[in-house]
């Protein structure tokens, strides 16, 4: 199980407004704020922490929200109650721009409709994977609906878009971070699990398949407590890749006063200064938005369905979030944000 860097609060909704978010002492004098109140616990102390909404100028202590938030963030912010007007643009639904967004192999209309016998052989092929069900993992199962799928993209491009993020699918490398070369999973001080040919050959195929515009069924929704979240919008079943975490990579010598809120261990090698984290506040697929959760309370074992695990794959260490356990349409999606290493106070979390 894979652990993280930085605790991570929700992406939360665009931001409309480019002032800085106020705290106590940020845009006023100390006396202004003489008699703010957090609006949750009714204290004025520890004035560093009290957060005050763009929109109401009502004030909230940090550890006092729900979820969280772990530090002053960047830009404005607005309390729950405001950020219920708060909805981000919806990306249109057309499909010259989703398909030029997400760079998906074109087609023609007529290769978008299944012919009798390609769905004949989708469900043998299909059959087989479900032979393999106690032992391998299984490839995400796409709505068979391509104008769903397309509404399921437009939801991912407009929380991209949003949170000014690129679509990537694949572990990136930029100068001046990590070189790929760094990225060597031999390096990891407690070993790491092999991906075995068969699921290697799963991933790809499900690589392959987004390429093609047959996109895994998952809805990115808006919440004003969550920000952007994940749901299923199909019946997915135990052991199914939900997909692989990607961003940029980096050394966590870099990253250590990184404010990031999606920061994820990439190697956790023993010596301290090969250590990597994948960075996904620039680059980033749908992993960006699914919840991580404290798992290690009564709650938070009834949420978690995803599981999240580094692999050693060709030598490389991957991060995928793979279900865990059967997940119904609608319910969405949660992974333990701490892995089994249980480093992170992460009791608020949502």
């Amino acid at each position: 199980m894979v652990s993280t860097m930085a605790l991570r609060k929700r992406t939360l909704a665009p931001k409309p407004f480019s002032e800085e978010p106020k705290t106590r002492k940020s845009s006023r004098s100390e006396e202004d704020y003489s008699d703010v109140c957090c609006e949750n616990c009714g204290s004025g102390d520890r004035a560093s922490e009290l957060l005050l909404c763009d929109k109401c100028d009502l004030g909230f202590h940090l550890y006092c929200l729900r979820p969280v938030l772990v530090a002053v963030p960047k830009g404005s912010w607005f309390c729950p109650s405001c950020s219920k007007d708060l909805k981000p643009t919806g990306f249109p639904l057309v499909q010259t721009k989703i398909v030029d967004f997400f760079r998906i192999q074109r087609s023609s209309p007529s290769e978008e409709k299944l012919s009798p016998d390609s769905r004949k052989r989708r469900r043998r092929n299909s059959g087989l994977v479900m032979a393999k069900k106690r032992r391998k993992l299984l490839p995400f199962n796409p709505s068979e609906d391509y104008i769903r799928r397309l509404e399921q993209m437009a939801t991912l491009a407009t929380a991209l878009t949003a949170t000014e993020t690129l679509f990537v699918n694949e572990l990136t490398y930029v100068p001046g971070m990590a070189p790929r070369s760094a990225n060597c999973s031999s390096l990891e001080r407690e070993g790491m699990q092999v991906l075995s040919k068969e699921d290697a050959e799963t991933l790809s195929q499900c690589k392959n398949m987004m390429e093609r515009g047959e996109w895994p069924p998952l809805m990115v929704v808006f919440d004003p407590l969550e920000g952007f979240t994940v749901e299923a919008d199909k019946f997915i079943r135990d052991l199914t890749i939900i997909t692989e975490y990607v961003g940029d990579v980096d050394y966590l010598k870099n990253r250590e006063n990184d404010d990031g809120d999606s920061m994820m261990t990439l190697l956790s090698a023993s010596d301290p200064s090969k250590s990597l984290v994948i960075c996904p506040d620039k680059r980033s697929n749908i992993a960006r938005f699914i919840n991580g959760i404290n798992n290690h309370t009564l709650d938070g074992k009834k949420k978690q369905n995803v599981k999240c695990v580094r692999f050693d794959v060709n030598g490389e260490s991957r991060v995928l979030l793979i279900a865990s356990r059967d997940i119904r349409k609608g319910e969405r999606l949660y992974y333990d944000y701490n892995g089994y290493e249980n480093e992170y106070p992460t009791e608020h979390f949502v």
